[in-house]
């Protein structure tokens, strides 16, 4: 591996213009390996036997616990991602990610990056198979923002506002007001950063312990893991449910939109705090008022310690089941169906959902031309850092997003991801819960049918700068 293309690799410093910052660069370069590059790179073999078994078996060996079923069977999967068992030495070995602020910029970023693959053409190979439009198969996964009218936006093509409440853990500077809701929480309500140890190897995690590792302490040290998903978005299935059940759902087609995430669509309202039209309505005007710090505080400082019948925030809405807070921590309540808080369950309220926040990032990819149509090349890409594949990523993504046993709702899918099924003898179905005084019934949504697919994704080891330059070098000696 060059070492030319290690100089370039995009550091942990802060971008500013203060004395220990760096200027903002106008591209960026992030690399990861799979267990078979860093296998046919030469790592030692007690080195290699060090790594999880989840990242050694890769993504595709992973389907049943993921539920990669069906249409998200790998067998559907981009042709690059599909792997060749016979020869693992032609499957994925190294990702590069390139990121511009402007077109002309990521262009500068690919040409410089074809000009070290062309240097190394004996040795290296460049994987095509990404499929495109009209499935064009390109040797590059784009990704852009959505726009909207001509103008960018933070949201992807289900019209969601994304990237919100991304989690905060200790060594990283914030400024504290950014903790509160991103965190975790503490016994006296309060909240801190999560260890940081849950998302880098090398740290002390919220269990005081350290994460499972490689040897040497250097190959392991600062390095993570990183979950890679491309997820297809049928556009046109959701909008016909959403539309089809917007019309008899009381509150209307938003207000369920909303329901299924856990936000609103235009501004990511949280339902715990704009759980109906009246409050929807107060919340815009502080929102609208509000300054960015202020308006991070409105989007992600609250928990469910309130909701806990899941009145205003559905227990199979996206957001409660990726990330349910503290709302785990409870024991039945005193009315049929109704949880409660047991606040000397733990150490700390959120301790059964502190050990499974992921770090994630998505990022759009391609255009919707028809919104009743679910064909084309559009969806999400997903990438998602954390320290231990099995507790974190695949745990919520078994347990959370596919079972509901955890949030006492039996086998309801999360809404949005989850692999519901098209078989009309297993429908899936999800209740979205009212308030226990309430006097309306609950609403149920019956045969949900699958909004997301997944066309693709791996597991990699993400190196700190000092082990990239190891495994360029060949120098990693696990004694």
């Amino acid at each position: 591996m060059s070492l030319r293309l290690t100089k370039k690799v995009t550091t942990a410093a802060e971008w500013g213009d203060g004395p220990n910052q760096v200027k903002q660069p106008d591209w960026t370069i992030n690399i990861a390996f799979t267990y078979q590059g860093l296998k046919v790179l030469g790592v030692p073999r007690d080195s290699l036997v060090g790594f999880s078994p989840e990242f050694i078996s890769g993504m595709k060996e992973r389907k049943d616990i993921l539920g990669d079923d069906g249409p998200s069977d790998p067998k559907q999967w981009d042709p690059i991602w599909q792997g060749n068992r016979e020869q693992r030495e032609k499957d994925i070995h190294i990702f590069i990610s390139l990121n511009a602020r402007r077109p002309d910029m990521l262009e500068q970023s690919y040409q410089w990056l074809m000009g070290i693959q062309y240097q190394y053409r004996d040795s290296i190979i460049l994987l095509s198979g990404h499929r495109g439009d009209n499935n064009q198969l390109m040797d590059y996964q784009d990704a852009k923002i959505v726009f909207e009218n001509g103008k960018p936006t933070a949201k992807e093509h289900f019209g969601y506002t994304d990237g919100i409440s991304d989690p905060v853990f200790e060594g990283v500077p914030y400024d504290a007001d950014r903790v509160n809701g991103r965190g975790k929480v503490l016994e006296d309500g309060s909240w801190a950063p999560l260890a940081t140890g849950e998302f880098l190897l090398g740290h002390i995690d919220e269990a005081r312990e350290y994460p499972p590792a490689p040897q040497p302490v250097l190959l392991a040290r600062n390095g993570t893991y990183m979950v890679y998903r491309k997820l297809h978005e049928n556009v046109g299935t959701f909008e016909a449910y959403l539309d089809q059940h917007g019309q008899t759902y009381p509150g209307g087609k938003e207000l369920l939109a909303a329901k299924f995430v856990g936000r609103w669509r235009d501004n990511g309202a949280p339902l715990v705090k704009a759980w109906d039209a009246t409050s929807k309505a107060s919340f815009d005007v502080e929102f609208d008022a509000a300054g960015e710090q202020q308006k991070d505080q409105l989007l992600s400082n609250f928990d469910y310690d309130n909701d806990m019948s899941g009145g205003k925030c559905p227990f199979s809405a996206h957001i409660r089941r990726i990330n349910p807070r503290s709302s785990l921590q409870m024991t039945e309540g005193s009315l049929p169906g109704s949880l409660t808080v047991n606040k000397d369950a733990f150490d700390t309220p959120g301790a059964l959902s502190n050990r499974r926040r992921l770090l994630r990032r998505g990022l759009p990819y391609g255009q919707v031309t028809d919104r009743s149509r679910d064909d084309g090349n559009h969806g999400i890409i997903i990438m998602m850092v954390n320290a231990d594949i099995n507790r974190q990523f695949e745990f919520v993504q078994q347990q959370w997003i596919n079972y509901g046993n955890d949030f006492k709702a039996g086998n309801d899918k999360e809404i949005i991801l989850g692999n519901h099924s098209a078989d009309d003898q297993y429908p899936s179905k999800a209740v979205l819960q009212v308030e226990p005084d309430s006097d309306q019934a609950p609403y149920i949504l019956p045969k949900i049918p699958r909004f997301v697919e997944t066309r693709g994704g791996d597991y990699f080891f993400i190196p700190s700068i000092t082990a990239l330059k190891m495994i360029a070098q060949g120098v990693i000696d696990p004694t």
